[in-house]
């Protein structure tokens, strides 16, 4: 059964079901199929609040900013003032816009280029803030605006998106607020969203809503009744896997990774979106090109994770069934600690401290980690990582997507 055959009211009922038993204060969720678009909205936009969400509440999108990011350095590239395989000008040695867009460039997850690597250039995907905070200096070089500038005048506005964002720029356009809500008690607090200084807005700054997102996505399918920003050879090339012959995947984001795109593979389909959380938010968007087929959900609560996982099962029901990694599936019983493990892995600024004792591993300040075979972990109830390999022991930890090497460790 098409889910666009259900009621609109069917497809509210589902979200606020599910945002009910997630204690999320407010969520969208908009799917388009066939042409034709279904949106719903529930709750509040801040927990204990009046002001209801509805289809144009905005939402603080986190990481999924990156894929505006990388359309708009795509559109430069259209235009010849960027390239995605040239040198950058004042980049780092061997770092391409392909290899910031596709988090091939070794990079640290955050910080400065002053940071050491993390591997060298086109060895492993690491994700990377950092890399899209250059490519929005690109931006600025190439354009002569800031990002904001260049995000609102040449991206949003001519999709008719009204620009919004968490922090850093204000707007008139209402923002919900982010929520943390107690695994145990399901006690539901608001929280502030960090401060981003200008130069990290490119990888987390907007917020905006459900439908917006849809937009995007529709872009990216060609969508007639949009404006034509970018040529049809470069969204196909956006969306072209740039993992062949890298040794360490995105393990705990996606099956495979594009530009600006994650890839996600689910009964013979591809599926490409990204994800984002910010401080007490959860949004996510996906679309399959041969259906044309968009989902995106978004949601002022942590707990929006657990929504989507299990909302695209139910989704599935319907005969819409958005990809979504899930790491852990298939990985059998709990076994006991790789031997080596424990000890600190640093990501430029960034370190990750396994230690052992009182049961068990922890990773410190994210709690405690089951082992599965084959090096992989969960962190808590549903966060992947893995302990990774490169010589005889154990060199690398990857969570999140992100790899840190073990501190000491001479450079790869």
């Amino acid at each position: 059964m098409d889910v666009l055959a259900l009621p609109a009211t069917a497809l509210a009922g589902l979200l606020a079901e599910l945002a009910r038993e997630h204690h999320v204060p407010g969520a969208q969720l908009a799917v388009r199929h066939g042409g034709r678009t279904v949106s719903a909205g529930y709750g509040v936009e801040t927990h204990g609040g009046e002001a209801a969400v509805t289809e144009a509440t905005a939402f603080p999108l986190g990481s999924l900013t990156k894929p505006f990011t990388a359309t708009l350095a795509a559109m430069l590239a259209d235009d010849g003032d960027l390239t995605f395989d040239g040198p950058l000008p004042g980049g780092v040695e061997g770092v391409t816009l392909r290899g910031l867009l596709s988090h091939t460039s070794g990079l640290a997850a955050d910080g400065d280029v002053r940071h050491p690597a993390v591997l060298r250039v086109g060895r492993a995907f690491s994700y990377s803030n950092l890399g899209y905070e250059l490519v929005g200096r690109l931006v600025g070089q190439v354009t002569g605006m800031t990002w904001w500038e260049a995000v609102e005048e040449l991206l949003l506005t001519p999709l008719g998106i009204e620009a919004s964002y968490a922090t850093g720029r204000r707007t008139g356009r209402r923002t919900a607020t982010g929520h943390s809500v107690h695994p145990a008690t399901g006690r539901v607090v608001p929280v502030a969203q960090e401060q981003e200084t200008p130069g990290q807005a490119p990888s987390g700054a907007l917020a905006l809503s459900a439908t917006d997102l849809v937009t995007l996505a529709r872009l990216h399918l060609a969508d007639p009744d949009l404006p034509v920003l970018l040529d049809r050879r470069t969204l196909h090339e956006l969306r072209e896997d740039q993992l062949a012959g890298i040794e360490i995947g995105p393990y705990g984001l996606a099956d495979g990774w594009c530009l600006g795109w994650s890839a996600h593979h689910r009964d013979g389909l591809d599926w490409y979106g990204h994800d984002g959380t910010g401080e007490g938010t959860s949004c996510h968007l996906r679309f399959e090109p041969s259906q044309r087929t968009v989902v995106a959900l978004t949601t002022n609560a942590d707990t929006g994770l657990a929504l989507w996982r299990e909302l695209t099962e139910r989704l599935a029901l319907h005969g819409i069934a958005p990809g979504d990694h899930r790491p852990l599936a298939g990985s059998g019983p709990p076994v006991a600690p790789p031997p080596g493990c424990t000890g600190t892995y640093v990501n430029g600024g960034s370190a990750f401290e396994v230690t052992s004792g009182g049961g068990g591993l922890r990773l410190r300040s994210a709690g405690p980690i089951t082992c599965y075979r084959g090096g992989v972990f969960e962190i808590g109830e549903g966060h992947a990582g893995r302990f990774i390999t490169l010589g005889g022991d154990i060199d690398l930890i990857q969570v999140s997507g992100r790899l840190a090497r073990r501190a000491g460790s001479p450079g790869a």
